[in-house]
């Protein structure tokens, strides 16, 4: 509470986030037909702010399920800025499209993230890697796409309702992959769905 009497929300209130245009419909679409894996709040947050450090920034996106996470990516682009958001379902995707598609500053592709990162040789000042391909899989050739000064961002490192058996060693291995990269600058963050954030040198 300030001295004039107004509420102050805490560092830990969510709801104090401001949410990008268009997200309410596009969760509540994606709760509609049950998709499990949506950027939470806190990542959210977090792409708009790195999306907003790169001015006219080239910005790829691994993933787009119904388009929760390029919603935050778009809200902290500015106009000259683009954003390239891949997937291979169309049911989810086309919510995306449905959605955000008017933007002229994102392009969907509806194919396998790994064909794309293998053939790919433009380069990318920010990449969200949340799917398989470019975290898991094809880790290499996203992180070989940075710009120096390129921030690579993969989520849900901390154990996750939606986990496989035996997904925590995968994820073990990814992360100690991680600390022995060379040639970036690379930080934990135990926080949200757990992030590692790796910054080409």
């Amino acid at each position: 509470m300030t001295q004039d009497g107004d509420t102050v929300a805490t560092i830990t209130d969510l709801d104090a986030i401001p949410r990008p245009p268009r997200y309410e419909r596009i969760l509540a679409r994606s709760q509609d037909i049950e998709f499990p894996m949506n950027s939470d709040v806190l990542t959210g947050s977090l792409l708009r702010t790195l999306a907003a450090s790169k001015p006219g920034g080239a910005i790829l996106e691994l993933g787009t399920g119904c388009g929760v996470g390029t919603s935050w990516l778009l809200d902290g682009m500015d106009a000259s800025s683009s954003l390239i958001s891949i997937d291979t379902e169309r049911r989810y995707q086309s919510i995306a499209a449905e959605e955000l598609g008017a933007d002229p500053r994102l392009t969907l592709l509806l194919q396998d993230g790994g064909a794309y990162l293998s053939g790919c040789h433009r380069r990318f000042d920010l990449i969200y890697a949340d799917a398989w391909p470019g975290k898991y899989s094809h880790l290499d050739d996203a992180l070989r796409l940075l710009e120096p000064g390129g921030i690579y961002v993969g989520d849900d490192m901390l154990p996750q309702p939606n986990w496989p058996d035996g997904h925590g060693a995968t994820a073990d291995a990814l992360l100690a992959r991680f600390d022995r990269l060379e040639g970036f600058a690379v930080t934990r963050l135990a926080w949200s769905t757990g992030l590692i954030l790796a910054v080409r040198r």
